[in-house]
């Protein structure tokens, strides 16, 4: 909670509940929102909303069927969606007397530290002048390589990035179930997880409906993100009339995701979920346990495969010998030196590169256990 006692709450609102059964942006449901936002400002909390729709948005506004496939006209429906969404958005949330601030964010922003600590100011400053955020991917811009992928993810890092109390996904479905009800009649919702296990992400599937890119899956990522942080998550039914005002009270609606009381802190967050990894390195059943039971840096005797072209000082996924994501970190050495050294003991590595001697992989004040 910040220092004025006031809580900080995200709430991520999907293309499948911003939209209608006819794919058009609802008035009526973005108006909802806004009452309820208000109704939490009016409390005392401080709000931010991720919103998805531009492409949605501009699709409706370009009269199209249908959300195209190629990446130029997509960007183009998001240019033209990104200026609808947050009109909606000033005149809706203003008529409930609540202010908002348009903020676009790709994976750029976030890569460099520098660059993140200016956004973070940014959302700091417009929760001190109790200014809404209405955060979403610049999709205008945005190409594989520096996307988020889904704003489930975004919204974790917004929660990251202003410290929250709490994040919500308001998504089409009540929430995490031990099997897709889609599929399942028996299937149950899960309303309380203090860890993630292997059965509750199997359950997860895959991605959900047609109109927004993610799906259950993408939101136990968002929850694990946050879990790490020690910020707790609800996933729940957007269109459950009040959902956000009961969720924000404590009240039982959809899944719960219980933070972890030992929490990272914030450089280590940002490494682990802030930079997008340009490689990977796999290593063996030794280094895997040097760096996860006994807190150690990665040497690069322990390193047995080099994936992807990086440099020093970029982010690197490190996997275990079954492949198995296990920590993250920012390199020592480029590809191309470690893929010269791996392998090899500090006094072997003196007689081939004398200059890399005694240099880790990664150290262990840059590396982050998942």
């Amino acid at each position: 909670m910040s220092d004025t006692g006031a809580r900080r709450i995200v709430v991520k609102v999907g293309t499948s509940t911003l939209t209608g059964v006819d794919g058009r942006i609802d008035r009526d449901y973005l108006r909802s929102l806004a009452g309820q936002v208000a109704a939490l400002r009016a409390s005392g909390d401080r709000v931010i909303v991720v919103t998805s729709g531009a492409i949605a948005a501009g699709v409706e506004a370009m009269g199209m069927t249908e959300r195209p496939d190629e990446l130029t006209a997509l960007q183009a429906a998001a240019a033209i969606g990104q200026v609808r969404i947050i009109g909606h958005y000033a005149k809706l949330f203003g008529e409930a007397g609540v202010p908002v601030a348009q903020v676009l964010l790709t994976r750029h922003d976030t890569a460099h530290r520098q660059q993140y600590l200016f956004a973070c100011a940014t959302l700091e400053r417009l929760l001190e002048m109790d200014v809404v955020a209405v955060v979403n991917e610049n999709d205008t811009t945005a190409v594989d390589e520096i996307r988020f992928g889904d704003n489930d993810t975004l919204a974790a890092l917004v929660g990251i990035m202003v410290k929250a109390d709490l994040v919500m996904l308001l998504t089409d479905i009540e929430g995490l179930y031990d099997a897709d009800p889609r599929t399942s009649e028996d299937a149950s919702l899960v309303e309380h997880v203090a860890t993630l296990t292997d059965g509750l992400v199997a359950a997860a599937g895959g991605a959900g409906s047609d109109a927004g890119s993610g799906g259950m899956a993408t939101k136990i990522e968002a929850a694990r993100i946050l879990m790490k942080a020690g910020i707790p998550m609800v996933v729940a039914d957007g269109r459950r009339e009040g959902v956000v005002v009961a969720a924000a009270a404590g009240e039982p609606v959809g899944t719960y995701f219980a933070g972890d009381e030992s929490a990272l802190a914030g450089r280590k967050l940002w490494i682990a979920y802030g930079l997008k990894p340009v490689g990977t390195v796999t290593v063996d059943e030794g280094a895997r346990d040097a760096l996860c039971l006994r807190g150690k840096s990665l040497l690069p005797a322990g390193v047995v495969a080099v994936e992807g072209t990086f440099h020093a000082d970029d982010a690197i996924a490190i996997t275990d010998p079954h492949g198995r994501v296990i920590a993250r970190g920012l390199s020592g050495l480029s590809s191309a030196e470690l893929s010269q050294v791996m392998g090899l003991k500090s006094s072997e590595i003196a007689g081939v590169a004398p200059r890399l001697a005694g240099t880790e992989v990664v150290h262990r004040d840059r590396l982050v256990i998942l």
